[in-house]
């Protein structure tokens, strides 16, 4: 009984362009963050808290956060980024 080559499983090529949604998308983010939205004062509250959370830090925790920074897991400090001093 001879079924002959079978079916043959075809891949086809696409690609999708998102550049016109992803401008959309974008524009909704900004447009849903309103009028009175200050990226600039965000940033400065951001490196406040920043700087807050790792004041204060004793020798222990000193030493665990300079350990996180060498790894990557937290960033770390210089321009756009507040001192944990």
């Amino acid at each position: 009984m001879n079924h002959g080559p079978g079916p043959r499983s075809a891949l086809i090529d696409f690609s999708i362009d998102l550049t016109v949604e992803e401008a959309r998308r974008r524009a909704e983010v900004v447009a849903a963050l309103g009028p009175d939205w200050d990226p600039v004062a965000v940033l400065r509250e951001e490196e406040a808290a920043h700087a807050l959370l790792y004041s204060g830090l004793d020798e222990e925790q000193q030493r665990l956060y300079a350990m996180l920074v060498a790894a990557g897991v937290l960033p770390e400090e210089g321009p756009g980024r507040a001192s944990s001093a």
